[in-house]
């Protein structure tokens, strides 16, 4: 029988806990601005694009296309591997790709959002799609 993995619970501020509320909820949240458009990922009160305030919470849809990854062979916990994806509304972020065939992984290829449960706020994953 396989062991489960056990993820660590997210640590969270008073700018991040929308986040992980809606987390909780199986909603995976991005801010866009409101004074140029983009959206953006980590959520943060300041736009990163014109340092605007003006920030509204949206919720994303969990699609993304693989950007790069970098896929490690050996390490103490087995393979495993790390990708930048981009979200079909634009942001890119940084995340670990689980549960599919990580010998198969392609730039371009389509992938999904997953939950991992923790002791808190379930961590955001992507998957193949």
């Amino acid at each position: 029988m396989a062991e489960t993995k056990k993820y660590p619970a997210p640590v969270t501020n008073p700018e991040t806990a929308p986040f992980w509320e809606a987390a909780k909820a199986g909603k995976f949240m991005i801010k866009r601005c409101t004074a140029c458009g983009e959206a953006h990922y980590f959520p943060r009160s300041i736009c990163p694009f014109c340092f605007s305030d003006k920030t509204v919470w949206e919720e994303a849809s969990g699609e993304a296309t693989v950007y790069t990854y970098s896929l490690m062979r050996k390490s103490p916990t087995g393979p495993y591997a790390i990708a930048y994806v981009t979200l079909k509304e634009g942001p890119s972020l940084q995340t670990n790709i689980v549960d599919c065939d990580l010998t198969s992984l392609k730039i371009g290829q389509k992938v999904k959002l997953v939950w991992k449960p923790t002791d808190g706020a379930p961590l955001p994953f992507f998957t193949a799609a």
